[in-house]
């Protein structure tokens, strides 16, 4: 088999006529080795050594570039792969964090995903719904408030399983039924506990599992609206079979349990019929209600999403006292404002209803009685059934809007009565700090006797009161006198300054400088200048908190400078 291949692979045409890009190990010419090092003055071995070039046989090196070849092929199959399978992955992730999931609970018959197709949430989240019924729903939910709902349905028949995060929940199915395995009032538990946000709320889905308690609500009502406002139908409820001793006016209309759609409704005649219902009721374990029969022209519903309302009337062909069951004629009827009423005062039970129907009976004698409230599980009907489902979409996307707005709180700009202003200025002024005086450039140069003293720290100065002089013949003159020049050649040295008492005597030379006619003196001007400038700042800064030490400092050192100016001539 190898030498079919080397043959096989050695033939040029073979690989002439391979395609671009395939096998280019074997087109690719061989790295030549370099030539062994020869001695330079015999040229003969050098010739011999470049004859003996081609002796590498080049079948297993073909072979070998065959197989490497083909590892490289695979090689970069698998990491192309590897590469879109990431690439699709991220795309899958950066799709995931731009869209909302919304799971609804209907039956499969309506396409929801249709009704949210192109919707956004705030204008940047797409919609990714998740369609499942009751029985295909299962769920785990923590109480840090992280949860997970497992969906098994079959699509195709196929059955597929996955779990995903809804961030809202539209409800479109009857969450407890008396029907054999229809009570999933433990998933409407758990989304509960799970705090997912839903259409109806989740508290009045709950509330709706049991009509006799919706019905408790509704006789709230009548008495707060009174019957003509509020006509609702006299109804007796029974816990169990034990109490249903005492004889209605007959003929009653027997409900037993929670039950839809017409089921579980018996019309009694007599009492031998009555204690018949009540042994079925015996069997059922459960609770029963009774109302009195209407002999009716045709039921009313007046149904409310969102802000949109509706009225049918539906009249029975086939003559059944029940107009839900067999054949009816349904037709849309004006929404008068008693209607609007009716719906408007039920919507407002259970903290609110965003969807709800409320079912009426219009009998023969020209009353309306009101027999129950429908939640937002109600079936759609009439020629409106499109427009309807439009409008719960459109009212779950302005819930889930309404739900974000309140998640992500808006930052508050703080008003000019808010603390922090007001705290920032308080802070500032206890933390100012008095700006501090430069040490002096291009001044005069000091004597040298006051050098051993220049080496101190600089204090805050205070100028010296008019009338003050040191015990030594220099004396400080006030701001606005000039300095005179005793008669004759002075040559006195200034001595060394103690930090000694002052003396508050005034020598001659003190009492006869205003008499003297001033000079001008560039240095001492500005020496003066400089002092009365930061003496004036700094003097109300440390005015309460200077001893008399500094104070003394404080006096000899402006003498100093009073002095060098002086002599600086």
């Amino acid at each position: 088999m190898m030498n079919f291949l080397r043959r096989r692979l050695s033939d040029s045409s073979f690989i002439a006529n391979l395609p671009n890009g395939y096998m280019t190990d074997l087109q690719r010419p061989e790295p030549q080795q370099p030539p062994p090092p020869a001695p330079s003055a015999s040229p003969v071995p050098q010739v011999a050594s470049t004859e003996k070039k081609p002796q590498p046989a080049p079948q297993p090196s073909t072979g070998s570039s065959f197989f490497s070849s083909l590892s490289n092929a695979v090689k970069q199959t698998a990491a192309a792969a590897s590469a879109g399978l990431v690439e699709q992955t991220s795309a899958a992730t950066g799709a995931s964090k731009k869209c909302k999931h919304l799971l609804v609970i209907d039956e499969p018959h309506t396409d929801w995903a249709k009704c949210f197709r192109g919707k956004k949430v705030l204008g940047e989240f797409d919609i990714k719904v998740e369609q499942a019924e009751f029985s295909e729903i299962n769920l785990v939910a923590h109480a840090d408030g992280t949860y997970a709902v497992d969906l098994t349905v079959f699509r195709n028949g196929t059955k597929v399983v996955r779990s995903i995060r809804p961030d809202f929940v539209l409800v479109r199915q009857h969450s407890f039924s008396m029907t054999e395995n229809e009570d999933y009032r433990n998933l409407i538990i758990g989304m509960q506990y799970a705090s997912i946000p839903s259409v109806n709320s989740l508290e009045s889905i709950y509330n709706f599992c049991d009509k006799p308690w919706v019905f408790a609500q509704l006789v709230s009502t009548y008495k707060a609206l009174g019957a003509e406002k509020f006509p609702l139908i006299e109804q007796t409820y029974y816990p169990n079979h034990k109490e249903m001793l005492a004889m209605p006016t007959f003929p009653v209309v027997v409900k037993i349990g929670h039950a839809h759609s017409g089921m579980g409704k018996v019309k009694v005649d007599n009492h031998y019929d009555f204690q018949d219902i009540a042994s079925v009721v015996a069997l059922t374990q459960t609770y029963a209600t009774t109302e009195p029969f209407i002999d009716s022209k045709y039921d009313i519903r007046i149904q409310k999403i969102g802000s949109n309302y509706k009225a049918y009337m539906r009249t029975s062909i086939s003559g059944n006292w029940k107009t839900n069951t067999g054949s009816a004629m349904l037709e849309q009827i004006a929404m008068s404002d008693r209607y609007k009423l009716w719906v408007d005062t039920c919507s407002e039970i259970f903290g609110g209803l965003d969807i709800c129907a409320v079912k009426a009976v219009h009998g023969k004698d020209g009353k309306d009685y009101i027999i129950e409230v429908m939640d937002c599980a109600m079936p759609i009907i009439g020629e409106h059934q499109v427009e309807d489902r439009q409008l719960i979409a459109e009212l779950v996307v302005t819930r889930m809007n309404q739900l974000l707005t309140k998640t992500v709180p808006s930052p508050q700009r703080p008003t000019a009565t808010q603390q922090p202003q007001g705290g920032t200025l308080k802070d500032s002024e206890p933390n100012k700090i008095p700006p501090q005086r430069p040490p002096p450039q291009g001044g005069p140069v000091q004597p040298q006797g006051m050098h051993s003293q220049s080496q101190e720290p600089l204090q805050p100065q205070r100028t010296l009161p008019p009338g003050m002089s040191a015990q030594e013949p220099p004396v400080l003159r006030p701001a606005g006198s000039k300095p005179v020049k005793p008669p004759g050649p002075t040559t006195q040295q200034p001595r060394p300054q103690s930090q000694g008492p002052l003396s508050t005597s005034k020598s001659p030379e003190t009492q006869s400088a205003p008499q003297q006619k001033p000079q001008s003196h560039p240095q001492l001007n500005k020496s003066q200048s400089l002092t009365n400038a930061f003496s004036f700042t700094e003097s109300s800064f440390f005015r309460s908190s200077q001893n008399e030490d500094e104070a003394k400092a404080e006096t000899i050192r402006n003498l100093r400078k009073s002095f060098a100016s002086l002599f600086s001539d």
